[in-house]
């Protein structure tokens, strides 16, 4: 499986449509996000899961049971692979998110935002929490486990931490993929590619490496080169 996700954080469509058909033949999937969704909305998810790759929604719901229930059951409905809420949202809320996804699309994964990759661990005492971020993101992606759920989006830095505590099949989601020499934007805990995927990432999430490279096609056939993955 390929586990490249590219990140299409835009508000133009056909832009994103184009990005997608460029990078098509050196990625997993696409991932769809709140920039896209709050300007298109469900209509505007449609025709990249229509598109055949798997689509990553990546919503982040995080309010009570029914709300969040409501929520994910619409948005299964759409026939992503994948969606997300906050595993601060508590047992209740992911069980609530589980089983209205299930009811809907049983093929369509739910996994829990940890510790968003922006936060390090001088952020935390003002959230009420305390240090370091490796282990809340393990307190959170252990009970995300334990309400059943698929798997967790997590950072590089805590992939191997949580494949040993959590087991090989557990999905471990990871943003802030950052191949040597991009930006690191406004991620804080980032890795390479193959460094991230040899440490236990199922998904790497890449976003302005390849969107905002000059060439994003050839950008994501180096990073898939780099992987040992041939184009589709």
């Amino acid at each position: 499986m390929n586990p490249i996700y590219v990140a299409l954080d835009t508000t133009d469509p056909d832009y994103a449509r184009e990005l997608a058909e460029r990078v098509r033949p050196y990625v997993g999937g696409l991932k769809l996000g709140l920039e896209f969704f709050s300007a298109h909305g469900p209509q505007g998810v449609r025709p990249f899961v229509e598109s055949g790759l798997p689509v990553f929604l990546d919503l982040k719901y995080h309010d009570i049971p029914n709300t969040v229930a409501g929520a994910v059951r619409a948005a299964a409905g759409l026939g992503v692979s994948i969606l997300n809420v906050h595993a601060q949202g508590g047992a209740a809320m992911m069980r609530a998110a589980l089983d209205a996804a299930k009811s809907v699309s049983p093929a369509t994964r739910v996994i829990a935002v940890t510790m968003l990759t922006s936060l390090g661990d001088e952020d935390l005492p003002g959230l009420g929490l305390k240090p370091p971020v490796g282990d809340q993101v393990l307190r959170l992606a252990s009970l995300a486990q334990q309400c059943g759920l698929d798997g967790v989006v997590c950072s590089a830095h805590e992939i191997a931490r949580l494949r040993k505590e959590l087991g090989p099949d557990f999905l471990l989601v990871v943003p802030g993929i950052r191949p040597s020499g991009t930006a690191l934007g406004d991620q804080r805990r980032v890795m390479g590619p193959a460094e991230a995927r040899d440490a236990g990432a199922s998904v790497l999430v890449i976003g302005r490496p390849i969107t905002r490279a000059a060439d994003p096609a050839q950008a994501a056939r180096d990073i898939a080169q780099s992987l040992g993955i041939s184009a589709a």
